[in-house]
């Protein structure tokens, strides 16, 4: 029986806030549930997209607490766990387990800046602690280590390894990966720059882990879905080519400003960017605007869209 957990879309989505700067988990079960009822196959909690490096530590393990409870089975409920360090990863991990987590995603830890040896280590390490289900994120502009293939499927022997999304832009390490045809769920980043969607895809890939979906999430599980079947490929291209525009868009300035702006305009329930981020405005807003209008998501999803009033 395969390891193998998500396949599909994996939408690493937004943390909503309300007002007065606390997490808004009444929105949170409203995003939740729309992500489901869109075929979503499994979501990001507490990614790079859900703002994690500015929640407190109390703030992420109400948002483990209070999100897992309202899993229905349908789709998996992962987490963004890496600590600052490896000791501090191994609790969030357990913690994750014991609230009743799905899985956690590992990047690893920030601003270290450690060598590949010692972050393969620390992967593998983090796998021992506990028999929760684990992504590694090779995400190198985010956390500069950067895991060259055969450290990955050294790590993708591991049990509890069972997803791997890439972020980096060499095809060629997508291709090593999936050629060696590991037990693992073989995902990539949706940024069109990177480059990796289309030949993941082509060679076998299992999926995007992206944060797209957070604005277009149909859409994304068709971009998303397999090549195991007559037909997808062509889906596929039709969908990718079709949602272009908002792919490049979202990735306009550093996650997620862009993505959580446009929702922020488009009236979903996920309020402010956490400071000191802040959010686009203008005609910046606006070009996100005309994009949902010129690709039909505002009738899609029920959106009312003003560009022009964003841009004054």
């Amino acid at each position: 029986m395969s390891k193998r957990s998500v396949e599909g879309s994996f939408v690493a989505i937004v943390t909503p806030f309300n007002r007065d700067g606390s997490v808004d988990f009444a929105a949170f079960q409203e995003l939740l549930a729309w992500q489901q009822s869109c075929g979503t196959a499994a979501v990001l909690i507490m990614g790079s997209t859900g703002e994690t490096s500015l929640l407190s530590p109390d703030e992420k393990r109400r948002i483990i607490v209070e999100t897992a409870k309202l899993k229905s089975g349908q789709m998996k409920f992962f987490y963004g766990v890496t600590g600052n360090n490896t000791d501090s990863t191994i609790a969030n991990v357990r913690f994750a387990k014991d609230a009743g987590a799905d899985g956690a995603i590992l990047a690893a830890p920030s601003y270290i800046c450690a060598p590949e040896d010692d972050i393969e280590a620390f992967f593998e390490e983090v796998a021992d602690a506990s028999d929760l289900p684990l992504g590694i994120y090779n995400n190198p502009p985010r956390v500069k280590s950067d895991l060259h293939w055969d450290h990955l499927l050294r790590l993708f022997r591991h049990p509890n390894i069972q997803i791997h999304k890439e972020s980096t832009t060499r095809v060629g390490q997508v291709a090593q990966i999936l050629a060696a045809r590991p037990d693992v769920a073989v995902m990539c980043c949706c940024s069109p720059n990177l480059g990796l969607v289309v030949p993941t895809m082509a060679l076998g890939g299992h999926g995007t882990a992206n944060m797209t979906g957070n604005l277009a999430p149909r859409e994304m599980v068709t971009i998303s879905t397999p090549w195991d079947q007559p037909g997808q490929a062509k889906a596929f291209e039709q969908a990718y080519l079709h949602l272009l525009p908002l792919l490049h868009y979202c990735y306009s300035a550093v996650n997620p400003v862009a993505v959580k702006s446009l929702m922020r305009a488009l009236g979903l329930p996920v309020g402010a960017l956490r400071r000191p981020l802040r959010a686009l405005e203008g005609e910046a807003l606006a070009k996100g605007l005309r994009i949902i209008q010129d690709l039909g998501l505002d009738q899609q999803y029920g959106w009312r869209v003003n560009a022009a009033k964003a841009a004054e």
